[in-house]
């Protein structure tokens, strides 16, 4: 069931969330620096959000306007599966749809996870 009536962009997020979100903004690894380049300033049409909070979690990347969260997944998520699958769970209730990568596709398929970004936006 989607929810309704949120608040803001910002789905109720807390405070707290905020400051972590500027500090992994300050610290991004090199494989979302790459798709933060590719991504800022309107590039795909559509305006994308840094290290966004969201609720109780802070998104890689987020377009409000498609309500779309993209996700660079590193080795760590590899043990982490249930976690990811609760955590895209929860943003699907609120109507955002969840797209994810490894660093692998960014670092060295840029393009094609350009294209996949750009087929959703297009949709």
């Amino acid at each position: 069931m989607q929810r309704t009536n949120q608040p803001n962009m910002f789905y109720g997020a807390k405070p707290e969330l905020f400051a972590r979100a500027k500090y992994l903004r300050e610290n991004m690894t090199e494989s979302e620096q790459l798709l933060w380049y590719k991504l800022r300033n309107n590039q795909l049409k559509y305006r994308f959000k840094a290290q966004h909070p969201i609720d109780i979690f802070i998104a890689d990347f987020y377009c409000h306007q498609k309500q779309l969260v993209i996700e660079i997944d590193g080795k760590i998520h590899e043990q982490q599966t249930e976690y990811d699958a609760g955590r895209t769970a929860e943003l699907n209730r609120w109507g955002i749809t969840v797209l994810r990568f490894s660093n692998e596709d960014v670092m060295f398929r840029i393009d094609d996870v350009i294209h996949k970004i750009e087929c959703y936006l297009n949709s």
